[in-house]
């Protein structure tokens, strides 16, 4: 099984290759097979990046915005042309099933490239009158933008950084995540063959160091990170050097609460939806899952029946529904808050184990009895591991779900729909649902508050993160000078 790329980078419309930097194995994590070898970016590969990402970007930026998104609904349309064997790389990447990432991966990432495509025209300044003069202003690209990816939704976030990025005249250099390389490489493929001109969308690979190099680089203008809360800090502060415009999507521990009156089939599903698709590897995964006690036990007892049925197994089988964690690193973390949760004296209702004697597979686990104190309510384990929560009333369940340093994502279940925006206005968080939970469309603004992030992705909101306002005073009359 080998999913080797021409090269390691994509710089200025062609694949560029360094044997001198460090050596990257990608490792399929169903069975720990290796199926490409990368390397990382030497200081003479950004320097190229960068320079073709600086040269390019004025050039882009002077054509028509309508002229911009053709050019991505043409990537967009090939995205989707070719989505089977995008989702097939995505799977070999990530360890995630088929099932998911026909849907959920390159579909999203063209979705998002759409949707920038026709929002680009509508982008305009406005005129402010001030009697016989007035003030216009101007929406300007920030000019190159880098872009960190995570190893969760490598093709999704690439897309979610680079279709604003682009459509919006920027140039984007990007490193996706060492764990899962190969997505950005299609997409950079794929964008030149739509028309893209050389240089506006580079992918450079590397770990951190890497990062780090282009986060300070003279020549950047914005930095947009998606990754974990301490990755965010450093960036941040070395962004901050530069004075550099920053967008973040850290993690979270987001709460999910579910009141007696709501539907339970739903509620049920919502949670199992928010802790073990993409085997719990999501940002926004609710995981700390408060439940109304008077339905505690109606809801453990379908959660762990549901939950046992899900279907483990070779991620390339359409007919699996989990699929294994994505590193061994992530393995062992995820292995190690389920023994501490035991340890803590959490109640294991299910799973616990690893599944199967191959790959990285761990059973969707559910723990009750949690309280606000135990790691597993306060740490993000990122693996499919569910803490269920009592509460008795709406005020109690507001006061501990907003009990965290975090704040990316938040939902409640009930037939109340009074309440349920009363729980909607009261979160911390960027991202709340109401009887639904982990639905990002690309229409709607996607971010966190506290430590879950800075900024917004997605819907109209990105446009303030990847453009600048520019205002042009206009005098219609002589100036006058007091001397």
């Amino acid at each position: 099984m080998r999913a080797q790329p021409q090269a390691s980078h994509f710089i200025d419309g062609a694949f560029v290759e360094d044997i001198s930097g460090a050596e990257i194995e990608v490792i399929y994590p169903a069975t720990g097979e290796v199926i490409a070898r990368l390397h990382e970016a030497t200081p003479a590969i950004m320097d190229r990046a960068l320079n073709a990402a600086r040269r390019a970007q004025r050039d882009w930026a002077a054509l028509r915005p309508v002229e911009r998104g053709r050019i991505l609904n043409r990537a967009a349309q090939i995205m989707r042309e070719r989505n089977r064997a995008l989702s097939e790389l995505e799977t070999l990447d990530t360890g995630k099933p088929l099932q998911e990432t026909l849907v959920a991966d390159a579909m999203s990432g063209a979705d998002a490239l759409e949707y920038f495509a026709g929002l680009a025209p509508t982008v305009t300044g406005e005129t402010i009158p001030l009697g016989q003069d007035f003030v216009y202003t101007r929406r300007e690209p920030v000019g190159v933008c880098v872009g960190i990816g995570a190893w969760n939704y490598p093709t999704q976030i690439a897309c979610w950084k680079a279709a604003p990025a682009l459509a919006l005249g920027n140039a984007m250099v990007f490193k996706p995540s060492e764990t899962t390389p190969l997505g950005a490489l299609k997409l950079a493929e794929i964008l030149v063959e739509a028309g893209l001109p050389p240089g506006l969308f580079n992918v450079v690979q590397g770990r951190g160091a890497v990062g780090a190099a282009l986060v300070t680089d003279p020549r950047v203008d914005k930095v947009s990170l998606t990754g974990s809360v301490a990755t965010g800090a450093k960036v941040y502060a070395a962004a901050a050097e530069g004075i550099r415009s920053v967008t973040m999507e850290l993690g979270g521990k987001s709460p999910l609460v579910v009141f007696e009156d709501a539907d339970l089939d739903s509620a049920v599903g919502a949670a199992m939806l928010g802790n073990f698709y993409s085997s719990g590897q999501i940002c926004s995964n609710g995981t700390r899952v408060f439940v109304q006690k008077s339905v505690r036990e109606a809801f453990l007892d379908r959660l762990v029946r549901r939950s046992r049925a899900i279907r483990l197994g070779d991620p390339l089988d359409e007919a699996t529904q989990m699929g294994p964690l994505v590193s061994q690193a992530q393995f062992d973390k995820v292995m190690g808050y389920i023994s501490r949760a035991e340890a803590e004296g959490a109640q294991l209702m299910t799973g616990g184990r690893q599944w199967g004697n191959a790959g990285l597979f761990v059973e969707p686990t559910v723990f009750a009895g949690v309280t606000d104190g135990m790691t597993l309510a306060r740490e993000e384990v990122f693996g499919p591991v569910m803490a269920v929560l009592d509460f008795e009333t709406e005020e109690e369940a507001l006061t501990r779900a907003n009990a965290t340093p975090y704040g990316l994502a938040a939902g409640v279940f009930t037939a109340d729909m009074t309440r349920a925006h009363r729980m909607a206005a009261g979160f911390e968080a960027g991202t709340c649902w109401i009887n639904a939970y982990n639905l990002t469309p690309v229409e709607a603004p996607f971010g966190g508050m506290k430590l879950s992030g800075v900024g917004r992705e997605n819907g109209r909101a990105a446009v303030e993160h990847y453009t600048q306002i520019k205002s042009v005073y206009v005098g219609l009359g002589p100036v006058e000078a007091p001397y």
